[in-house]
């Protein structure tokens, strides 16, 4: 059973930091193109960052050098630092997994993708 398990979130003031972390239970881990999305009340969920197989990142242009994603493939980990908060970051933040098919030997992976459940961020004073 595949699990994505984010954790980190809370309730911070505005100009204040978290760390988003997602933990996911996959095999072949490196594979995978990991990112953060967000619904905040009453909006759809938008991407806010990705992290490719191999390390490059990419922002949504609200987050540009506020956060930063970042992958540990030992610990099968993905973080998001989120600094300088405001209140319009106030969201459910949600983890996800992509990985491509892929050929081992003559055996052929699908494609799949996976959702974390979600956690809170709120940026309130």
């Amino acid at each position: 059973q595949v699990q994505l398990v984010e954790s980190g979130g809370g309730k911070v003031q505005p100009g204040e930091s978290l760390t988003l972390s997602c933990v996911a239970s996959v095999s072949s881990f490196s594979r995978y193109a990991m990112s953060w999305h967000r619904q905040g009340p009453g909006k759809e969920r938008e991407l806010v960052a990705t992290i490719s197989a191999d390390g490059s990142t990419n922002y949504a242009d609200s987050v540009k050098g506020r956060f930063t994603i970042s992958r540990d493939n030992a610990k099968l980990t993905v973080y998001l630092q989120m600094n300088s908060l405001k209140p319009e970051d106030t969201a459910v933040y949600y983890c996800n997994a992509d990985r491509p098919p892929y050929f081992s030997g003559s055996f052929r992976y699908r494609a799949v993708n996976y959702w974390g459940q979600g956690t809170q961020v709120t940026v309130s004073s």
